[in-house]
Protein backbone atom coordinates (compact mmCIF):
# COMPACT_ATOMS: atom_id res chain seq x y z
CA UNK A 1 0.00 0.00 0.00
CA UNK A 2 1.01 3.56 -1.07
CA UNK A 3 0.21 7.13 -0.65
CA UNK A 4 2.88 8.49 -2.89
CA UNK A 5 2.87 12.86 -2.60
CA UNK A 6 1.42 14.63 -5.71
CA UNK A 7 4.16 15.16 -8.92
CA UNK A 8 4.10 18.74 -8.62
CA UNK A 9 5.33 18.82 -4.83
CA UNK A 10 8.87 17.97 -5.43
CA UNK A 11 9.25 20.85 -8.11
CA UNK A 12 7.42 23.09 -5.80
CA UNK A 13 9.89 22.28 -3.14
CA UNK A 14 13.15 23.05 -5.10
CA UNK A 15 11.71 26.04 -6.14
CA UNK A 16 11.28 27.23 -2.44
CA UNK A 17 14.90 26.15 -1.97
CA UNK A 18 16.16 28.38 -4.24
CA UNK A 19 14.17 31.34 -2.99
CA UNK A 20 15.54 30.67 0.77
CA UNK A 21 12.28 29.05 1.81
CA UNK A 22 12.81 26.51 4.46
CA UNK A 23 10.12 23.30 4.37
CA UNK A 24 9.54 21.48 7.32
CA UNK A 25 7.63 18.37 7.60
CA UNK A 26 5.58 17.83 11.02
CA UNK A 27 3.19 14.40 10.42
CA UNK A 28 1.71 11.74 12.33
CA UNK A 29 3.17 9.18 10.13
CA UNK A 30 5.70 7.06 11.02
CA UNK A 31 9.16 8.31 11.30
CA UNK A 32 10.27 5.77 8.71
CA UNK A 33 7.53 6.46 6.59
CA UNK A 34 8.29 10.80 7.08
CA UNK A 35 11.53 10.37 6.57
CA UNK A 36 11.08 8.29 3.31
CA UNK A 37 8.66 10.71 2.08
CA UNK A 38 10.74 13.58 2.67
CA UNK A 39 13.63 11.73 0.61
CA UNK A 40 10.72 11.70 -2.65
CA UNK A 41 9.96 15.49 -2.24
CA UNK A 42 13.79 16.73 -1.91
CA UNK A 43 13.06 17.75 1.61
CA UNK A 44 16.79 16.83 3.54
CA UNK A 45 16.91 16.10 7.02
CA UNK A 46 19.41 14.25 8.67
CA UNK A 47 16.87 12.47 10.70
CA UNK A 48 13.12 11.71 11.64
CA UNK A 49 12.48 13.02 15.17
CA UNK A 50 9.30 11.44 16.52
CA UNK A 51 6.83 13.20 19.08
CA UNK A 52 7.84 10.69 21.94
CA UNK A 53 11.43 11.93 21.58
CA UNK A 54 10.27 15.71 20.78
CA UNK A 55 8.32 15.43 24.51
CA UNK A 56 11.87 14.48 26.33
CA UNK A 57 14.08 17.33 24.68
CA UNK A 58 13.73 20.78 26.51
CA UNK A 59 13.44 23.70 24.41
CA UNK A 60 17.51 23.91 24.33
CA UNK A 61 17.82 20.85 22.58
CA UNK A 62 14.57 21.27 20.22
CA UNK A 63 16.33 24.51 19.02
CA UNK A 64 19.72 22.38 18.37
CA UNK A 65 17.58 19.88 16.44
CA UNK A 66 15.56 22.83 14.49
CA UNK A 67 19.01 23.72 13.31
CA UNK A 68 19.29 20.71 11.14
CA UNK A 69 15.98 18.48 11.22
CA UNK A 70 13.31 19.30 8.73
CA UNK A 71 11.31 16.09 9.58
CA UNK A 72 9.15 15.48 12.59
CA UNK A 73 7.02 12.47 12.88
CA UNK A 74 3.92 11.20 15.49
CA UNK A 75 3.47 14.81 16.44
CA UNK A 76 0.48 15.80 18.95
CA UNK A 77 -0.55 18.80 18.88
CA UNK A 78 1.74 20.06 21.78
CA UNK A 79 4.11 19.68 19.88
CA UNK A 80 3.46 21.21 16.31
CA UNK A 81 2.56 24.65 18.40
CA UNK A 82 6.23 24.28 20.47
CA UNK A 83 7.79 23.72 16.84
CA UNK A 84 6.02 26.57 15.76
CA UNK A 85 6.55 29.06 18.82
CA UNK A 86 10.48 27.89 19.08
CA UNK A 87 10.84 28.79 15.01
CA UNK A 88 9.13 32.34 16.03
CA UNK A 89 11.16 33.09 18.73
CA UNK A 90 14.35 32.78 16.34
CA UNK A 91 12.56 35.24 14.30
CA UNK A 92 11.63 33.16 11.00
CA UNK A 93 8.33 34.01 9.18
CA UNK A 94 6.20 30.97 10.04
CA UNK A 95 3.48 29.56 7.26
CA UNK A 96 1.53 26.46 8.89
CA UNK A 97 -0.77 24.06 6.69
CA UNK A 98 -2.97 21.49 7.96
CA UNK A 99 -6.53 20.39 8.09
CA UNK A 100 -7.45 18.62 10.87
CA UNK A 101 -8.46 19.45 14.37
CA UNK A 102 -4.78 18.62 15.58
CA UNK A 103 -3.63 21.24 13.52
CA UNK A 104 -5.23 24.10 14.49
CA UNK A 105 -3.11 25.03 17.76
CA UNK A 106 0.39 25.51 15.40
CA UNK A 107 -1.60 27.04 12.86
CA UNK A 108 -3.19 29.95 15.10
CA UNK A 109 0.61 30.32 16.52
CA UNK A 110 1.72 30.74 12.53
CA UNK A 111 2.48 34.24 11.02
CA UNK A 112 0.12 33.06 8.30
CA UNK A 113 -2.02 29.61 8.91
CA UNK A 114 -3.22 27.73 5.46
CA UNK A 115 -5.57 25.24 6.11
CA UNK A 116 -6.77 22.64 3.19
CA UNK A 117 -10.40 23.70 1.65
CA UNK A 118 -11.00 20.15 0.52
CA UNK A 119 -9.85 17.95 2.82
CA UNK A 120 -10.00 20.42 6.19
CA UNK A 121 -12.11 20.51 9.25
CA UNK A 122 -14.05 23.27 10.22
CA UNK A 123 -11.73 23.67 12.82
CA UNK A 124 -8.62 24.32 10.75
CA UNK A 125 -10.49 26.40 8.76
CA UNK A 126 -11.39 28.81 11.40
CA UNK A 127 -8.21 28.51 13.06
CA UNK A 128 -6.32 29.93 9.63
CA UNK A 129 -5.82 33.37 8.10
CA UNK A 130 -6.36 31.67 4.14
CA UNK A 131 -8.05 28.64 2.84
CA UNK A 132 -6.53 26.85 0.55
CA UNK A 133 -9.26 25.64 -1.88
CA UNK A 134 -7.14 22.82 -3.94
CA UNK A 135 -5.44 21.67 -1.28
CA UNK A 136 -2.04 21.84 -3.43
CA UNK A 137 1.27 22.62 -1.66
CA UNK A 138 2.49 23.96 -5.40
CA UNK A 139 -0.29 26.50 -5.08
CA UNK A 140 1.19 28.49 -1.71
CA UNK A 141 4.81 28.66 -3.75
CA UNK A 142 2.70 30.16 -6.85
CA UNK A 143 1.33 32.48 -4.20
CA UNK A 144 4.70 33.44 -2.75
CA UNK A 145 5.86 34.45 -6.16
CA UNK A 146 2.73 36.32 -6.84
CA UNK A 147 3.39 38.23 -3.62
CA UNK A 148 6.77 39.23 -4.29
CA UNK A 149 5.76 40.25 -7.88
CA UNK A 150 3.30 42.21 -5.90
CA UNK A 151 5.67 44.07 -3.48
CA UNK A 152 7.91 44.83 -6.14
CA UNK A 153 5.14 46.87 -7.97
CA UNK A 154 4.54 49.03 -5.05
CA UNK A 155 8.24 49.48 -4.60
CA UNK A 156 8.32 50.36 -8.21
CA UNK A 157 4.83 52.43 -8.02
CA UNK A 158 5.98 54.53 -5.19
CA UNK A 159 9.59 55.27 -6.96
CA UNK A 160 8.17 56.26 -9.93
CA UNK A 161 5.62 58.97 -8.77
CA UNK A 162 8.40 60.24 -5.93
CA UNK A 163 11.46 61.02 -8.23
CA UNK A 164 8.66 62.37 -10.89
CA UNK A 165 7.24 64.64 -8.24
CA UNK A 166 10.91 65.45 -6.84
CA UNK A 167 11.72 66.25 -10.17
CA UNK A 168 8.88 68.76 -10.88
CA UNK A 169 9.90 70.38 -7.70
CA UNK A 170 13.61 70.99 -8.46
CA UNK A 171 12.77 72.10 -11.73
CA UNK A 172 11.06 75.17 -10.35
CA UNK A 173 13.60 75.57 -7.50
CA UNK A 174 16.32 75.05 -9.78
CA UNK A 175 14.89 78.28 -12.18
CA UNK A 176 14.34 80.19 -9.26
CA UNK A 177 17.90 79.88 -8.10
CA UNK A 178 19.12 80.78 -11.38
CA UNK A 179 17.09 83.86 -11.61
CA UNK A 180 14.78 82.35 -14.65
CA UNK A 181 11.10 83.28 -14.77
CA UNK A 182 9.23 80.02 -14.31
CA UNK A 183 9.27 77.16 -16.67
CA UNK A 184 5.90 75.81 -15.75
CA UNK A 185 2.92 77.21 -14.61
CA UNK A 186 0.44 75.16 -12.09
CA UNK A 187 -1.95 74.00 -14.98
CA UNK A 188 1.14 72.70 -16.24
CA UNK A 189 2.33 70.87 -13.36
CA UNK A 190 -1.68 69.74 -12.50
CA UNK A 191 -1.42 68.08 -16.33
CA UNK A 192 1.95 66.59 -15.95
CA UNK A 193 0.63 65.22 -12.65
CA UNK A 194 -2.22 63.85 -14.72
CA UNK A 195 -0.71 62.01 -17.89
CA UNK A 196 2.20 60.58 -15.74
CA UNK A 197 0.22 59.50 -12.44
CA UNK A 198 -2.69 57.92 -13.94
CA UNK A 199 -2.52 54.97 -16.80
CA UNK A 200 1.29 54.85 -16.66
CA UNK A 201 1.65 54.84 -13.13
CA UNK A 202 -1.13 52.30 -12.70
CA UNK A 203 -0.20 49.98 -15.57
CA UNK A 204 3.15 50.02 -13.83
CA UNK A 205 1.51 48.58 -10.50
CA UNK A 206 0.11 45.78 -12.98
CA UNK A 207 3.69 44.56 -13.88
CA UNK A 208 4.34 40.81 -14.12
CA UNK A 209 6.91 39.44 -12.21
CA UNK A 210 10.71 39.53 -13.14
CA UNK A 211 12.39 36.60 -14.15
CA UNK A 212 14.54 35.26 -11.15
CA UNK A 213 12.11 36.58 -8.50
CA UNK A 214 11.87 33.05 -6.96
CA UNK A 215 15.92 32.94 -6.61
CA UNK A 216 16.34 36.40 -4.55
CA UNK A 217 16.48 35.56 -0.62
CA UNK A 218 13.70 36.29 1.17
CA UNK A 219 13.65 39.68 2.86
CA UNK A 220 13.16 40.76 6.32
CA UNK A 221 10.25 41.43 8.03
CA UNK A 222 11.50 44.56 8.79
CA UNK A 223 12.75 45.87 5.49
CA UNK A 224 10.67 49.39 4.20
CA UNK A 225 9.41 50.01 0.81
CA UNK A 226 11.99 52.64 0.05
CA UNK A 227 15.27 51.47 1.22
CA UNK A 228 18.68 54.18 0.97
CA UNK A 229 19.95 52.82 -1.97
CA UNK A 230 16.27 53.40 -3.15
CA UNK A 231 15.88 57.13 -1.68
CA UNK A 232 19.38 57.93 -3.51
CA UNK A 233 17.18 56.72 -6.66
CA UNK A 234 14.81 58.83 -6.75
CA UNK A 235 17.02 62.00 -5.98
CA UNK A 236 19.35 61.28 -8.72
CA UNK A 237 16.73 60.58 -11.20
CA UNK A 238 14.28 64.01 -10.08
CA UNK A 239 17.89 65.80 -9.72
CA UNK A 240 19.15 65.03 -13.25
CA UNK A 241 15.26 65.50 -14.47
CA UNK A 242 15.54 69.00 -13.00
CA UNK A 243 18.96 70.36 -14.17
CA UNK A 244 17.99 68.85 -17.90
CA UNK A 245 14.75 71.03 -17.93
CA UNK A 246 16.21 74.19 -16.50
CA UNK A 247 19.34 74.30 -18.82
CA UNK A 248 17.20 73.29 -22.04
CA UNK A 249 14.75 76.32 -20.70
CA UNK A 250 17.73 78.37 -19.93
CA UNK A 251 19.11 77.98 -23.56
CA UNK A 252 16.10 79.10 -25.40
CA UNK A 253 15.96 81.66 -23.34
CA UNK A 254 19.15 82.76 -24.30
CA UNK A 255 18.94 81.91 -27.96
CA UNK A 256 15.83 84.74 -28.10
CA UNK A 257 13.18 82.16 -28.50
CA UNK A 258 9.79 83.30 -27.04
CA UNK A 259 8.35 82.94 -23.51
CA UNK A 260 5.41 80.65 -24.39
CA UNK A 261 8.10 78.82 -26.86
CA UNK A 262 10.61 78.05 -24.07
CA UNK A 263 7.58 76.91 -21.91
CA UNK A 264 6.14 74.66 -24.03
CA UNK A 265 9.82 72.79 -25.21
CA UNK A 266 10.28 72.20 -21.35
CA UNK A 267 6.69 71.31 -20.58
CA UNK A 268 6.59 68.77 -23.13
CA UNK A 269 10.34 67.59 -22.22
CA UNK A 270 9.02 66.84 -18.40
CA UNK A 271 6.38 64.64 -19.75
CA UNK A 272 8.42 62.53 -21.98
CA UNK A 273 11.10 62.70 -19.60
CA UNK A 274 8.67 61.05 -16.78
CA UNK A 275 8.01 58.18 -19.81
CA UNK A 276 11.64 57.28 -20.03
CA UNK A 277 11.81 57.07 -15.78
CA UNK A 278 8.73 54.68 -16.01
CA UNK A 279 10.52 52.42 -18.07
CA UNK A 280 13.92 52.80 -16.40
CA UNK A 281 12.72 52.32 -12.92
CA UNK A 282 11.05 48.85 -13.49
CA UNK A 283 14.44 47.38 -13.17
CA UNK A 284 16.92 47.97 -10.38
CA UNK A 285 19.81 46.15 -12.04
CA UNK A 286 18.95 45.11 -15.47
CA UNK A 287 18.61 48.20 -18.61
CA UNK A 288 15.39 49.73 -19.26
CA UNK A 289 14.31 47.39 -22.43
CA UNK A 290 14.66 44.00 -20.60
CA UNK A 291 11.28 42.93 -21.05
CA UNK A 292 10.22 46.06 -22.26
CA UNK A 293 6.92 44.59 -24.32
CA UNK A 294 5.91 42.02 -21.43
CA UNK A 295 3.35 44.61 -19.92
CA UNK A 296 1.13 45.60 -22.86
CA UNK A 297 -1.02 48.13 -20.23
CA UNK A 298 2.14 49.87 -19.45
CA UNK A 299 2.76 50.34 -23.52
CA UNK A 300 -0.69 51.67 -23.96
CA UNK A 301 -0.58 54.13 -20.65
CA UNK A 302 2.73 55.46 -22.08
CA UNK A 303 1.22 56.12 -25.48
CA UNK A 304 -1.62 57.90 -24.56
CA UNK A 305 0.23 60.12 -22.89
CA UNK A 306 2.37 61.01 -25.65
CA UNK A 307 -0.61 61.17 -27.92
CA UNK A 308 -2.59 63.80 -24.73
CA UNK A 309 0.86 66.22 -24.65
CA UNK A 310 0.93 66.23 -28.68
CA UNK A 311 -2.84 67.36 -28.37
CA UNK A 312 -1.78 69.80 -25.83
CA UNK A 313 0.96 71.06 -27.99
CA UNK A 314 -0.67 71.26 -31.34
CA UNK A 315 -4.57 71.66 -30.89
CA UNK A 316 -5.58 75.36 -31.05
CA UNK A 317 -8.12 75.19 -28.18
CA UNK A 318 -5.86 72.97 -25.79
CA UNK A 319 -3.11 75.66 -26.70
CA UNK A 320 -5.14 78.63 -25.82
CA UNK A 321 -6.53 76.66 -22.59
CA UNK A 322 -3.03 75.13 -21.24
CA UNK A 323 -1.06 78.39 -23.25
CA UNK A 324 1.30 76.45 -25.62
CA UNK A 325 2.79 77.30 -28.92
CA UNK A 326 3.39 74.79 -31.87
CA UNK A 327 6.25 72.58 -31.60
CA UNK A 328 8.91 72.52 -34.76
CA UNK A 329 11.14 69.65 -36.14
CA UNK A 330 13.84 71.33 -34.52
CA UNK A 331 12.33 71.69 -31.35
CA UNK A 332 11.66 67.60 -31.08
CA UNK A 333 15.35 66.92 -32.22
CA UNK A 334 16.50 69.15 -29.13
CA UNK A 335 13.77 67.43 -26.94
CA UNK A 336 15.00 63.90 -28.39
CA UNK A 337 18.55 65.21 -27.70
CA UNK A 338 18.08 66.14 -24.03
CA UNK A 339 16.12 62.69 -23.31
CA UNK A 340 18.50 60.54 -24.74
CA UNK A 341 20.75 62.76 -21.52
CA UNK A 342 18.43 61.65 -19.25
CA UNK A 343 18.05 58.40 -20.15
CA UNK A 344 22.01 57.51 -20.33
CA UNK A 345 22.05 59.16 -16.81
CA UNK A 346 19.75 56.91 -15.35
CA UNK A 347 20.67 53.49 -16.76
CA UNK A 348 24.60 54.60 -16.24
CA UNK A 349 23.74 55.27 -12.28
CA UNK A 350 22.22 51.84 -12.38
CA UNK A 351 25.33 50.54 -13.96
CA UNK A 352 27.79 52.12 -11.36
CA UNK A 353 25.55 52.37 -8.15
CA UNK A 354 23.86 48.83 -8.02
CA UNK A 355 25.87 46.53 -9.90
CA UNK A 356 23.68 43.32 -8.39
CA UNK A 357 22.01 44.76 -5.62
CA UNK A 358 18.72 45.61 -5.43
CA UNK A 359 16.53 48.59 -3.74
Amino acid sequence: MIDPPRPEVKDAIMKCRSAGIRVIMVTGDNPMTAKAIADQVGISSKEAIAGKDLMLMTDYELELKLRSVNVFARINPEGKHRIVSLLRDKGEVVAVTGDGVNDAPALKKAHIGVAMGISGTDVSKEASDMILVDDNFSTIVNAIETGRGVFDNIKKFVKYLLSANIGEVLTIFFALVANLPLPLTALHILWINLVTDGLPAVALGLDPPQSGIMERKPRKATDKVLSKLALQRLVVYGTAMALLGVFMFSQYLSDGAEFVHAQTAVFTFLVLFQMSLVFSIRNTTEPFYKGMFSNKLLLLGVGSSVVLQLLVVYNPTMQGFFGTAPLSISDWATISWFLLVGLAVMELYKLVAYRKQED
